[in-house]
């Protein structure tokens, strides 16, 4: 799992047809539909940091529902839209949202570096060295900014990646 992920803020009527969707070829149709409008002011991407991202939030496994929420709920939290293995979705509501952003507040370049020192990555396919700590580091501020716009907004968040 080490392809590029993208957040995407979204509003009330986007949300209502993500929780309607039955099966996984309208989940995509429905990203596709969100990734082509590619509206900057509502989309964080992470590139590959999300995989050390998650598992720092986490426990440090790569898994759904690990870890403690709200710290869990930022990459692959909330309510997975897609069951196949080529694609990841996930939603997460916009009440959960809120507490998503009031939870990465007090994260920064330290917290993570520290969760790096202190878990196991089981099956991670970063190096885990400086380098890739600082990598990870990079996408910290944009993705605390992305949280918080998106819970003033009242917006839901998915969380996108193809595998």
């Amino acid at each position: 799992m080490a392809a590029r992920a993208v957040l995407f803020a979204l509003g009330a009527q986007d949300a209502e047809r993500f929780l309607a969707c039955r099966d996984d070829d309208t989940v995509l149709e429905l990203v596709e539909e969100v990734e082509e409008r590619w509206d900057l002011d509502h989309l964080c991407e992470l590139d590959k940091s999300w995989d050390a991202l998650h598992r720092c939030f986490t426990d440090g496994d790569l898994a759904f529902e690990n870890g403690e929420y709200p710290l869990s709920h930022v990459i692959l939290g909330g309510v997975p839209l897609h069951e196949g293995d080529d694609y990841i979705v996930c939603y997460v509501a916009p009440e959960q949202v809120h507490e998503v952003a009031a939870a990465l507040e007090p994260v920064d370049d330290d917290w993570l570096s520290n969760r790096f020192a202190a878990l196991t990555f089981n099956d991670y396919q970063g190096t885990g060295n400086a380098e890739d700590i600082a990598y990870t580091q990079a996408f910290l501020p944009g993705l605390k900014d992305f949280y918080r716009t998106a819970a003033r907004n009242g917006s839901a968040v998915i969380f996108t990646v193809d595998q």
